[in-house]
């Protein structure tokens, strides 16, 4: 049984909001630079494409895939389902993430865009749950910072639902977070 959308969360109007801020930084910060933003797949998608039409500055844009949950609300280990494919030797590099929670799927990331010897490393995420950090990273370009439970939308899924919602939600139903 798929659960149903308890509450709002992050409503459009605020991450539309949030969304034009960080493309002025980012314009801002990567003005006469090499940028290529990698866009992690699926879930950041809606985030990836928002993000890039508030742009100022060129930029190339790549894809990865990852998958850590597989179908569940906890993580299962990571695995790599498709690579990088563009050469980012020298390209500044800013990944783009829907969230991070533990850690452990942006560290696999950055350690593999590190192997193209970039000229540097930045990451952009929609959101950010620190209270599930088990590996430490950085996120240079934040979103919202969230509580620890498992939302849903915005290009966020549970068991590859929900993605089109306009919104970040949170999930009614015990054994979520």
């Amino acid at each position: 049984m798929i659960p149903t959308v308890q509450s709002v969360l992050i409503s459009e109007s605020q991450i539309e909001k949030r969304v034009h801020e960080l493309g002025q930084q980012i314009s801002k910060d990567y003005d006469d630079s090499d940028l290529v933003l990698v866009c992690v797949l699926k879930g950041a998608i809606m985030f990836f494409a928002d993000l890039i039409r508030t742009l100022a500055v060129p930029a190339r844009y790549e894809f990865v895939q990852l998958a850590s949950y597989h179908n569940d609300t906890k993580s299962s280990g990571v695995q790599m389902i498709q690579g990088l494919y563009q050469d980012l030797f020298r390209a500044d590099v800013l990944i783009v993430e829907d969230i991070v929670d533990t850690g452990m799927t942006l560290e696999l990331l950055l350690n593999h865009v590190g192997s193209f010897e970039p000229t540097s490393i930045k990451v952009c995420s929609l959101l950010d749950k620190p209270d599930r950090r088990e590996v430490p990273v950085s996120i240079d370009y934040l979103g919202f910072e969230i509580p620890n439970t498992f939302v849903v939308g915005y290009g966020l899924d549970y068991a590859q639902h929900y993605r089109n919602l306009p919104y970040i939600g949170v999930l009614d139903g015990e054994g979520l977070r």
